[in-house]
């Protein structure tokens, strides 16, 4: 069991091989080609369009699975652990995707230009796979030459090529653009949903205020109302309960425990579980 892939930072790590661009303000386009299957599982840093050319990709997240096929896409939020797997086209034995990570303030730009607001609907819309139009498949392919010679690309030439993405998107599909417009103020979602799906999210308070729909003291004091006590520490207490009952009778190490409950690293969750349960999480039988 490996540590959740935080998107977009581990792309520009430098301990990530695949081939990526960075935008000026933050957001990143990634292009994945791979010739057999992969999983493993991303924490979304950004928001994520999600588009496959070749193949197929399930995601997972919570209670909520996509199957995202050749020329479709999906996005989803930032702040959220998703699950993947790939599976590569039979035809070709590749498996080919462009991983568009949105920021925060390049959304903000793309809106205003566009002369729109926050968005005032009450009702979450939900992720969905959609379609791509033969506009929005020829735009992708059209950034191969960046990746070819990433030296050449030009920061605010990129800039413009992800605004020609959103336009496209937002002409493409009326679902996916009303996500977008939640994505700058999403909608009340309900607390405990959102605090249970992301249980073994390596994300702090701020990251949950957001998903929620709310400002962080809104959150805190909701979240007290629900549960009695302050959710860091809730929270704290769900996880090592639960990684307790893993290493009860499991084959799996502590890492393997650690990583799988959201705690990034094993070290501060073996001394952290050793002061709750007065054991080691290695000697628990």
């Amino acid at each position: 069991m490996k540590p959740q892939t935080k998107f977009p930072t581990a792309l520009v790590s430098g301990d990530y091989t695949a081939s990526s661009l960075t935008l000026d303000g933050g957001s990143i386009i990634d292009q994945c080609i791979v010739t057999a299957g992969e999983r493993g599982t991303f924490f979304l840093e950004q928001h994520l369009l999600y588009v496959v050319l070749g193949g197929s990709v399930r995601l997972n997240h919570g209670q909520q699975s996509w199957t995202v096929g050749k020329n479709e896409m999906l996005l989803l939020r930032k702040c959220q652990s998703v699950d993947y797997e790939k599976t590569s086209d039979p035809a070709t034995g590749l498996f080919e995707s462009l991983l568009f990570g949105i920021s925060s303030e390049l959304l903000k730009d793309f809106l205003a230009s566009q002369n729109i607001g926050p968005v005032t609907t009450t009702e979450e819309q939900g992720a969905r796979v959609s379609p791509m139009s033969e506009r929005l498949v020829a735009y992708c392919h059209s950034l191969q030459p960046y990746f070819d010679q990433p030296e050449q690309a030009e920061p605010a030439l990129l800039r413009l090529k992800m605004m020609e993405l959103l336009f496209d998107v937002m002409d493409c599909s009326k679902n996916t653009f009303r996500q977008m417009l939640q994505l700058r103020q999403p909608v009340r979602s309900d607390l405990r949903r959102v605090v249970e799906e992301n249980i073994t999210s390596p994300i702090g308070i701020d990251e949950l205020a957001y998903l929620s729909g709310r400002s962080r003291s809104s959150f805190k004091r909701d979240f007290q109302d629900i549960y009695g006590i302050p959710p860091a520490r809730w929270i704290r207490e769900q996880r090592l309960a639960r990684a307790h009952q893993m290493l009860q009778g499991s084959s799996l190490s502590v890492s393997e425990v650690a990583y799988t409950l959201g705690f990034e690293n094993p070290t501060h969750f073996s001394r952290i579980f050793k002061q709750r349960f007065g054991v080691s999480p290695s000697n628990v039988s």
